[in-house]
């Protein structure tokens, strides 16, 4: 009797565990607020250079979604780079975007998510012109594609 009531103290804290545990996952039907929704687009590597007369920027039209735009200062002065709306009242409130600054023969990233419109990428100093930037419908969803991050 003795070594009966020893396995059942031994057994009883196991078995209330696996109660707390199988309890645990009944619950309501929470699929509404967990679905599965497909990914962003995978991101893009836009190239611009800052020279002594303006931005270049290649491409200067791709898809909306994600974009990282690596920057190249060579204009000989540090230089900061906005990504704007060029639109008056864009569609979506517009955006501003900044780096750091950017010393000269050095480079930095600005990483953005832009819907459809026209933006601008400028430097900071006046006298250096702007790049246009055509941005169109939303690129398709890296959902199949592998080793996405």
């Amino acid at each position: 009797m003795h070594a009966c009531l020893q396995y059942i103290r031994r057994v009883r804290p196991t078995l209330a565990l696996a109660a707390v545990v199988l309890l645990a996952g009944c619950g309501g039907d929470d699929t509404a607020d967990h679905q599965n929704k497909p990914r962003p687009p995978a991101p893009i590597n836009v190239t611009a250079a800052i020279d002594g007369d303006r931005v270049r920027v290649s491409p200067v039209t791709f898809g909306s979604g994600p974009v990282v735009f690596i920057i190249s200062n060579q204009s000989g002065a540090a230089q900061t780079v906005t990504f704007e709306t060029d639109e008056l009242g864009g569609d979506s409130g517009g955006i501003t975007r900044s780096t750091r600054e950017i010393a000269s023969r050095s480079t930095a990233q600005l990483k953005v998510d832009p819907p459809e419109g026209t933006y601008t990428l400028s430097a900071s100093a006046s006298d250096i012109r702007a790049a246009e930037i055509e941005v169109g419908a939303r690129r398709e969803s890296a959902q199949n594609e592998l080793l996405q991050p």
